[in-house]
């Protein structure tokens, strides 16, 4: 298969991985797909998955390649933190829950952070609808808040949870408090549950 066949094939599709392409091409020759890496063709996003060139440079892809390259996850901590307007940095990595082991996956759109999660706790995210990307999975603003505060326990004092520096005006206008305390209950975790009424307070909620 050469690649104008390659691309014609699996163009529409974004993101293809060796296992789509062997379905399609059980004789392909594997060393194809370095040899378009090194011609600028393709973009080795980790072992196994590949986009093309011309995907270069859209954020809403390097979102959709973290659902993508590492499931089942959703995009959620400090990243969908950053997209709700919650923290006023916009963060380097992008950051997901995932239902695997942690792992770390860096590639031309970035660096992407998976941190896992026991399955009990793989809830509290919706599709969203990305123009040029099509759909992602990405936490609630309520579950993005939980996940960081259940994964790094270390936010456990007033000092530390001033640190995150939460927009309260954006608090305001994003958070469900209702959401959010039905998903600390069903985490289970009392611990959990004292950081989150620690925020609460904090942030005046």
């Amino acid at each position: 298969m050469n690649y104008l066949t390659f691309r014609e094939q699996f163009f529409d599709q974004t993101c293809v991985n060796i296992n789509q392409i062997y379905a399609f091409d059980p004789g392909f020759d594997r060393n194809n797909l370095s040899r378009w890496v090194k011609k600028g063709l393709l973009i080795r996003l980790r072992q196994g998955y590949y986009t093309f060139a011309e995907y270069m440079g859209s954020s809403d892809h390097a979102y959709y390649f973290a659902n993508r390259i590492y499931k089942p996850s959703y995009i959620s901590l400090y990243t969908a933190l950053s997209f709700y307007g919650i923290i006023p940095e916009t963060v380097a990595q992008i950051t997901s829950v995932a239902g695997l082991k942690t792992a770390r996956f860096s590639n031309a759109f970035g660096d992407y952070i998976y941190r896992s999660v026991k399955e009990s706790l793989f809830f509290g995210y919706d599709r969203k609808d990305f123009v040029n990307a099509g759909t992602v999975l990405f936490a609630f603003a309520e579950k993005a808040i939980v996940d960081l505060l259940y994964l790094y326990p270390f936010y456990n004092t007033e000092d530390e949870m001033k640190y995150l520096r939460f927009d309260r005006d954006v608090l305001d206008d994003v958070l469900d408090m209702e959401r959010l305390m039905n998903f600390t209950g069903r985490c289970g975790e009392k611990a959990l549950e004292k950081r989150i009424r620690l925020f609460v307070k904090v942030y005046e909620l």
